[in-house]
């Protein structure tokens, strides 16, 4: 019994933080909204910043711009207003050599008198400064405050570097400060290396362990500066444990599924292919041949394809994937084409319904919403392989569809699919080849990270003929001139686009409506044919309209953004987005793209309604400074930062805990490569060495990015 009761009690790095000293039941709940759980989860929750508390002293050493850590006591407090608005609250405080007043504008009135009692000790850090009204006398403006306790924790507080950490409701930064630090000096010890000791020596890394304990509580040789650019060895090789997991997951995954899958060759610029580009009314670029003799070489080989296009809004990806799913047919097998949403299927479906007709080819629409009656129908065409090309929605990888043969599957819009996804379609055949696309341009760190299982080829052409597009913001105050856009264009033979970010005006909010926006061309434009169109249409319908603003018998289309992939309209000169400040950068980017076509000039106008956010006025900055999707891609990418950039649950990768992908992007080049070489020397990871790291491997990744059943 009581050698059972000291197993018990071992320390653990599954260990609930509800034992931890300073925590308890209440704060264990508290902490668990920053998904700070167990002791492993605290270990690796790292600083975002830090703040220089080395430099300590008196009220009576303060010096203007100086940041400096004293101790002092609470001698007075009160709030009072600087003109009629603005309200401060001011704290005196008090030690043996002096008086140094605290200044805060932006305050909890009662939260302040709580906290900051007369009488109480206080550790204060900041950067003094003269006070204007008051002459040479220094003041502090917003310093940091903290209780001082006298905790054996307060040295953790000055004297040197120290961490700050996010926090959340209920939770301060002292407080997480010393939990961290009680974890650390009980636990740190526990944390076993789990990367190969060639790859640590390599690059220079400190031991697991030591990293981590100087990431949170930094030694005097790290300066701030590199603390903060997370250029010290501790912080890098956190961030390199993490980026070579992912990195090593996605090229593991890659080889078994090569070993394993045995896919099936195809003999590839067959009679329907020849026949298609005979009858193509203008020459692809350099871009798309080039990318296409790469499909052509994957289809060539007995392993199946797993390919990846990037290309710019407009770039010709499409006639790429049809003469990709040409080549299937041309073989004997089905082509599949899945897409994100109904609409964008649809426009696929209606843009290459001629094509395939001239060619004597049977194209088939699997949608949810297609009637029960016709949808039956078109899955018997489909498993009896009377349909060549079937194209739909997240449809074709339900259990209820089958194919007689399928032998390429295209995925349009890769990143609203999941890693999964993609697998459950490759399942829909016999390892069919696969082709993704996207044209949202990926920064090229991203594209590592995401797409690590697949070769990457970019479409960086435009077809010729393509005219610039001038892009501009108008606030809202100036909406009557950008409709005068709309009738000028208009009496000029061209068309318009109109988008709204949503459908119906609500009562929480106040925001242009395509409803109400079409009534008011309408009133406004009576001699404008103007039509409406978004996502609560019929399908027969929203198929009519989008094809009556193809003919040009729409002058005028108001939609929301079901329009921003898919739509080409070469006579469509001038797109309007309302409420440009609630849209993303890559989907101002998209829905852009879809003017410019043809030979005339165009016009991209963004209606921007105030107040505006500092990322709202970065997006509409960078759509006026540039057309590049990668530019917009990397700017995005700052804006959002990488966790919102694609979401990365949808992508199936595990969200980043440290790593950044602008900031690491060098570490994260040598982490897929030390991936790379380690799996080319290992490919079953079952070395004794490596037991501790394929442990890790399973823990970290496999559930996630379907592992276990290869590892």
């Amino acid at each position: 019994m009581g050698k059972e009761t000291q197993e018990k009690k071992a320390p653990s790095l599954k260990d609930s933080l509800q034992f931890i000293k300073g925590v308890g039941p209440k704060k264990a709940e508290t902490l668990k909204r920053r998904n700070l759980e167990c002791v492993k989860d605290c270990l690796f929750y790292i600083p975002f910043r830090y703040e220089d508390r080395s430099k300590t002293g008196t009220i009576s050493t303060l010096t203007a711009g100086e940041h400096i850590s004293f101790s002092a006591e609470i001698s007075a407090t009160g709030s009072y207003y600087i003109g009629r608005r603005k309200k401060v609250f001011e704290i005196a405080l008090q030690d043996e050599t002096g008086v140094v007043r605290a200044k805060y504008y932006q305050f909890n009135a009662t939260y302040m008198k709580d906290k900051f009692k007369i009488g109480t000790r206080v550790i204060a850090s900041g950067k003094p400064q003269p006070n204007r009204r008051a002459g040479s006398r220094l003041e502090l403006v917003h310093p940091l405050i903290e209780i001082d306790d006298g905790s054996e924790n307060s040295s953790v507080e000055t004297g040197r570097i120290i961490p700050v950490y996010q926090t959340t409701e209920g939770l301060h930064l002292k407080s997480l400060r010393s939990i961290i630090h009680n974890v650390i000096e009980t636990y740190s010890g526990l944390v076993d290396d789990f990367l190969p000791q060639d790859i640590i020596e390599r690059n220079g890394f400190p031991p697991l362990s030591q990293a981590i304990r100087e990431a949170h509580f930094p030694s005097e040789e790290y300066s701030l500066d590199a603390l903060n650019r997370f250029k010290t060895n501790a912080q890098e090789r956190i961030v390199f444990d993490e980026l070579f997991l992912i990195q090593l997951a996605l090229f593991y995954k890659r080889k078994q599924t090569k070993n394993i899958t045995k896919g099936f060759k195809l003999n590839t610029r067959g009679p329907l292919i020849k026949k298609f580009m005979q009858g193509l009314a203008f020459d692809l670029t350099n871009a798309q041949t080039k990318v296409l003799a790469h499909i052509m070489d994957d289809l060539e080989k007995p392993t199946p394809m797993n390919r990846l296009i990037q290309g710019d809004v407009g770039s010709g990806k499409t006639i790429v994937a049809l003469i990709t799913l040409l080549t299937a047919v041309d073989n004997g097998y089905q082509g599949a084409l899945m897409a994100p949403t109904e609409i964008l299927a649809e426009q696929h479906f209606h843009n290459l319904s001629s094509d395939c007709a001239k060619l004597g080819i049977c194209i088939e629409l699997v949608t949810g919403s297609l009637p029960a009656k016709e949808k039956k129908q078109a899955l018997e065409r489909v498993r009896e392989g009377i349909s060549h090309i079937v194209v739909g929605t997240h449809a074709l990888i339900q259990k209820e569809i089958q194919f007689d043969r399928l032998g390429i599957a295209v995925i349009d819009e890769q990143h609203r699919f999941g890693v999964l996804q993609r697998e459950a379609l490759n399942k829909k055949g016999t390892s069919p080849h696969i082709l993704v696309m996207t044209a949202t341009p990926i920064p090229r760190s991203l594209a590592l990270t995401i797409y690590g299982d697949l070769d990457v080829s970019l479409i960086d052409e435009l077809p010729p003929g393509r005219k610039p597009i001038k892009t501009q913001v108008y606030s809202e105050n100036k909406r009557d001139d950008v409709y005068g856009f709309v009738a000028k264009e208009i009496s000029k033979g061209r068309q318009a686009y109109i988008v709204c970010p949503l459908i119906e005006e609500t009562e929480k909010m106040d925001l242009k409506t395509a409803t109400e926006v079409y009534e008011y061309i309408k009133e406004r434009f009576p001699h404008i044919n103007a039509n409406l169109v978004h996502g609560k249409i019929k399908s027969a319908d929203r198929r009519q309209i989008m094809a009556e603003f193809k003919e040009g018998k729409v002058q005028a289309l108001v939609a929301t953004t079901v329009i921003e992939v898919g739509v080409h309209v070469p006579n469509a000169t001038l797109m309007i987005v309302e409420h440009a400040e609630r849209f993303g950068l890559s989907q101002l980017h998209q829905l852009r793209g879809r003017i410019g076509r043809g030979e005339h000039a165009s016009h991209c106008l963004l209606v921007a309604y105030y107040p505006l956010s500092d990322e709202g006025k970065a997006r509409l900055e960078a759509m006026q400074e540039s057309q590049d999707g990668f530019y917009i891609a990397e700017k995005d990418l700052e804006i959002r930062g990488p966790g919102d950039f694609l979401g990365t649950r949808q992508s199936g990768l595990p969200d980043l805990k440290v790593a950044n992908l602008i900031r690491d992007i060098k570490v994260l080049e040598i982490a897929r490569k030390e991936a790379q070489d380690l799996l080319q020397t290992h490919p079953d990871l079952n070395a004794p060495e490596l037991l501790k790291l394929k442990n890790e491997l399973l823990t970290e990744m496999g559930g996630r990015m379907g592992l276990m059943d290869i590892i």
